[in-house]
């Protein structure tokens, strides 16, 4: 994804202003947030509703609210940069009309939307990718330019077998079957780590290992299993990272009372940033590539732009409160939920996140004193912490910072 995103988007940046180190940790983030976006999200996605034993769909729900906070963070950082460095709109040539295209290309976007219908008429996630494989090979002949197989094979223009040879469908076999095989070692691999795991019972002294370092702890069983799934994530790709820890360090928070599908979901979160942690930063490392920016500082900016939604799973996890992120994680229970406590949890991680933000970046109607962006560092953290007190500082802290920033705005602005 971040490659596919870079040759198109890397231009554009450059153009507004971005450096090479800049513009290639914002592309990596990017790409990252294809991951846990809904609908598809990633393949360990499906694996969280085979652990948890629910449908494919309430996965779903519960990665809406947080995927909108990741791009909410990321959009709060691109507007300070915006404003920081006086970056200006860049006007190009356009080919093609946004609605032109759609016009044209619509029918790409049924495979996508056959996934969510087919496994809303009861199919398993396997049997609904198969047959959204289906409509996407079929579909494609609606198009002569998008055809899987050349449309002059079927009126007789071209022989069958060199028509076959040259056409998409060749090429498309032939690049999932060699994009399969390191998915399929990976899985397999980590498949022997979790049996063995399983059957001596090793997922259960690894926990309690957690907890007892942790001294019982939520807020540090919490901050030790982020750092677990990012220590595997270095070797591995999130698939494996996620089957892993689910299985040795999942048990640790769910023993100290998190619900099951928030354990899970914070380790999927802290599976994916794992592919931008170095010193295998893979997504970060590709986008330097494609910028010709050094690779870790192309990952160290990766994280800045990161930083602020990837605090967002500790509210998973830290108060029962904040499972309203994820939609009481499932479509039966939603209908008895608080829309209350939901609103007021995603208000306060949304102000947190873009407090962090401006503090992260040292701006925010203005440029940031020293006092002002620890202000408001202190308050994201506060902020993305579920529970009254904390709320309460920190909403304090940001309306400081903004009156602060407000009466002296005469005096101090700078371009």
């Amino acid at each position: 994804t971040t490659v596919t995103l870079g040759s198109v988007a890397y231009p554009m940046l450059a153009k507004v202003g971005y450096g090479k180190d800049a513009a290639g940790g914002l592309l990596a983030a990017g790409g990252l947030g294809a991951i846990i976006s809904p609908p598809v999200l990633g393949a360990a996605a499906f694996l969280i509703a085979e652990f948890l034993k629910i449908s494919y769909l309430d996965v779903i729900l519960m990665a809406t609210i947080p995927t909108c906070l990741y791009y909410l963070a990321l959009f709060a950082m691109v507007e300070i940069d915006v404003r920081k460095f006086g970056m200006k709109d860049v006007t190009f040539e356009q080919v093609e009309t946004a609605w032109n295209l759609t016009k044209k290309y619509w029918f790409h976007f049924l495979s996508l939307v056959s996934i969510v219908v087919f496994m809303l008429w009861g199919f398993s996630p396997v049997l609904s990718v198969f047959w959204a494989t289906v409509v996407s090979a079929l579909t494609s002949f609606l198009r002569r330019d998008t055809a899987l197989i050349p449309w002059e094979v079927f009126i007789g223009r071209e022989k069958i077998g060199r028509g076959l040879w040259n056409s998409g469908l060749v090429k498309a076999l032939s690049g999932g079957s060699l994009g399969v095989l390191n998915v399929a070692a990976t899985c397999a691999g980590a498949g022997i780590i979790v049996g063995t795991v399983t059957l001596t019972g090793l997922g259960l002294k690894f926990s309690s290992i957690v907890l007892q370092y942790a001294g019982g702890s939520l807020l540090l069983t919490a901050i030790y299993t982020s750092l677990i799934v990012w220590i595997v994530g270095l070797a591995v790709p999130v698939t494996a990272s996620y089957i892993i820890c689910a299985v040795i360090a999942a048990p640790a928070l769910i023993q100290l009372g998190v619900p099951d599908f928030a354990a899970h979901m914070f380790i999927f979160y802290y599976a994916v940033l794992s592919e931008v942690s170095p010193p295998t930063a893979l997504s970060p490392f590709a986008a330097a590539a494609i910028t010709g920016g050094d690779p870790y500082k192309t990952t160290l900016q990766c994280w800045k732009y990161t930083t602020p939604a990837f605090l967002v799973p500790f509210m998973f996890v830290l108060d029962p409160s904040g499972t309203g992120l994820l939609l009481t994680g499932s479509f039966k229970t939603l209908g008895n939920a608080n829309w209350g406590s939901i609103a007021l949890v995603t208000i306060t991680a949304a102000v947190g996140i873009v407090a962090l933000a401006g503090g992260l970046q040292g701006w925010l109607l203005r440029r940031t004193t020293v006092y002002e962006r620890w202000m408001l560092i202190v308050a994201g953290f506060l902020l993305v912490y579920p529970t009254a007190a904390a709320d309460v500082f920190g909403f304090v802290l940001v309306l400081a910072v903004l009156a602060m920033q407000w009466f002296h705005r005469p005096s101090t602005q700078t371009s």
